[in-house]
């Protein structure tokens, strides 16, 4: 057998097809997603955005997996949109909640559901409700750690506090600036305000061009850092996907348990962008109980492989496995009461 052989195999070919599929649906939403970093970063004040956060740690999750109902990006992007929220001084217990909520909680997933579950809208109703209580409950239990260190990537963690270091600075600066003045070297009358920033060197704002230049460059290191993480856990996705036999996922399709555990693997290796994802789950709804169908339907958005990639550029492994592990416990437990007293 040549080698030509092997690459045309129907496997090879499957294998081709799932991960160009995987990366053409993401793609666009990743693009999405780093396109509305950018722009946070760019325009937004992180006093704007912490003015309206509530002073209880649950009303800040909670406002955080809401947030995703205005950021409607996928798996795909959200990565990108938590990290410059972080960045803008966003607490990081409520950018996981919305890094976990805006899969399912945004408006385009909302209708996709809806098209294709129309049949069955109480799938529409769990999906939606119970993406947005794990991701509240989740975020709430993540605003326990009050060291960044333990969560976020030393690379992030840096930038975190030089943007803070920059904000105590300014804040600083203000406060000096209540109508005192210094006598210049020269002579000339000047504020302490601008006395103090010059000595920590605060650059000045830019102009309009210079911005947009900057919000280009921003855009496209990015694009580099998510993208190549994207195509690597497409290509993972795909290679387990096409190795696991379909003949396997149905002989455990109707056990009440058992379907749960292997939709939930199967959410979390196929990788497929949530808003098509429940086009995915139709297919097995023959075969399968409904609560494996909402555990894939709640799962996958929130953990799936090329989705712990994207999130590895802003936490740690071990925050990630114990996200794993919390949003695993909490789906099984729903998928399993909705088997058992949800029909």
């Amino acid at each position: 057998m040549d080698s030509s052989s092997v690459f045309l195999s129907p496997l090879w070919q499957d294998g081709i097809t799932l991960f160009l599929g995987i990366v053409v649906e993401a793609l666009p939403f990743l693009l999405l997603g780093v396109l509305l970093s950018g722009l946070i970063s760019a325009f937004a004040s992180e006093r704007q955005l912490l003015r309206w956060l509530p002073q209880q740690a649950w009303l800040q999750s909670l406002a955080g997996g809401v947030l995703g109902f205005f950021f409607p990006v996928c798996e795909c992007g959200n990565v990108a949109v938590a990290r410059r929220l972080i960045l803008k001084g966003m607490p990081p217990h409520v950018a996981i909640s919305f890094l976990l909520a805006a899969p399912v909680f945004n408006p385009v997933v909302i209708v996709a559901t809806w098209v294709a579950f129309r049949f069955q809208p109480e799938i529409v109703v769990y999906r939606v409700v119970l993406s947005l209580a794990i991701a509240t409950v989740v975020g709430w239990m993540f605003s326990a750690q009050q060291e960044l260190e333990p969560i976020l990537q030393p690379s992030l963690l840096e930038q975190v506090r030089r943007n803070r270091a920059i904000e105590r600075s300014e804040s600083s600066a203000s406060l000096l600036s209540g109508g005192t003045f210094v006598l210049g070297a020269e002579g000339n009358v000047r504020t302490a305000e601008s006395v103090y920033a010059a000595a920590i060197a605060v650059p000045p704002l830019v102009g309009g061009r210079q911005r947009w230049r900057q919000l280009i460059d921003l855009w496209a290191a990015e694009l580099r850092e998510l993208g190549g993480i994207l195509v690597l856990g497409a290509a993972i996705a795909a290679v387990l996907q096409t190795a696991v036999p379909r003949q396997w996922l149905l002989t455990y399709g109707q056990d009440p348990v058992s379907s749960i555990a292997v939709m939930l693997l199967l959410g979390a290796l196929v990788s497929i962008c949530s808003t098509v994802d429940s086009f995915f789950a139709l297919a097995f709804v023959s075969t399968f109980t409904p609560g494996a169908i909402l555990a894939f339907l709640v799962f996958g958005p929130m953990i799936d492989l090329k989705g712990i990639g994207l999130m590895l550029t802003a936490f740690k492994p071990r925050a990630i496995a114990y996200l794993c592990l919390l949003i695993a416990q909490f789906t099984f437990t729903a998928a399993l009461l909705v088997n058992y007293y949800g029909s």
